[in-house]
């Protein structure tokens, strides 16, 4: 997107109300205001203020380190416990509330009371589709899941996923506002539960699970195979893509043909595990065996500097 475009985008939601402040919505507070919004948080948990400005000032490294203003970053940020008068002036809400439906319909049907008509409504869920939530709405054809991937002031990718009554101009202005904040969009074309990056990640855990419960490896290594193999070759080119590649001139065909049906036998083969006690118990432990000494907070800016030159590199690549 051309800066002029994005001025113009940005110019048109000045004021964004970020609704439940943990994790994801922290990081969308920084982002939006680094991006220069001025944001209202809502979130009725007493300690929600001194999170959030904890939080932002742990971003400020990494929003740095990606370009962005950083100097008086809370200047544009108040706090508003009232979710009616928090979204009153509204230009979009990011709404990232627990993932239980009875309340995000709940949430929804009084922002969409309060906020202004124009406002651009869009949900964090992680997996609820936005069909399930726009039932209580008057007007569902306003409401998109816009669902990042943690953490989303750093990780390019959203998923806009409309509901079954969300409008093509609600998908259009949704993917227009996140790619003018820097992020990568990507509308889905149905919805699914758990959206695709999500059922991905579920997918790949699940056969992690079952290799450390099974004593094939351990956490550790684990991550040491994930790190040094298909997490470098899925930065660089996707699943599909790496697959035609290792087809040799005939592409994925050839690699289908040659390779799909021992593929097929390990898909019959992968595991099924759970979390039962002992399964949380061997995670948990060889967890704290790997991690105890190192406080979440110091591996998240390890993670956010090796992920930012990650992204510097990749940019560097053509497309």
């Amino acid at each position: 997107m051309a800066p002029t475009d994005v001025q113009h985008t940005l110019g048109s939601y000045r004021r964004a109300t970020v609704v439940g402040v943990g994790v994801i919505g922290i990081s969308w507070t920084g982002l939006f205001l680094a991006r220069g919004l001025e944001v209202t948080v809502n979130d009725p948990r007493p300690e929600a203020e001194h999170e959030v400005r904890t939080g932002l000032d742990q971003l400020l490294p990494a929003l740095a380190d990606l370009g962005l203003p950083t100097g008086g970053l809370t200047d544009r940020l108040r706090f508003e416990a009232d979710l009616a008068t928090a979204v009153a002036e509204a230009d979009v809400v990011q709404e990232n509330g627990p993932e239980r439906l009875e309340l995000k319909q709940e949430l929804w049907a009084l922002i969409e009371q309060a906020a202004p008509a124009h406002a651009l409504l869009a949900t964090s869920t992680s997996g609820i589709p936005a069909s399930d939530i726009a039932r209580s709405l008057r007007q569902p054809e306003r409401l998109v899941v816009g669902h990042p991937f943690n953490p989303p002031h750093l990780v390019p990718l959203v998923e806009i996923v409309p509901g079954e009554q969300t409008s093509a101009e609600t998908v259009e202005r949704a993917r227009a506002f996140y790619a003018a904040l820097g992020k990568r969009p990507q509308v889905l074309r149905r919805e699914v539960p758990g959206f695709v990056a999500n059922r991905l990640q579920s997918a790949l855990f699940r056969e992690c699970v079952h290799l450390v419960a099974e004593g094939v490896v351990t956490e550790a290594e684990l991550d040491d195979i994930v790190t040094s193999s298909i997490g470098l070759r899925w930065a660089v080119a996707g699943p599909f893509r790496t697959f035609h590649l290792g087809g040799g001139p005939g592409g994925l065909p050839h690699f289908i043909a040659h390779l799909g049906k021992g593929m097929e036998a390990r898909w019959r083969d992968l595991g099924n595990p759970t979390f039962d006690e002992p399964t949380v118990t061997l995670l948990t432990e060889q967890a704290r065996q790997d991690f105890g000494d190192r406080t979440v907070a110091d591996l998240a800016a390890e993670r956010d500097q090796a992920q930012i030159a990650l992204m510097r590199a990749l940019d560097g690549l053509p497309g």
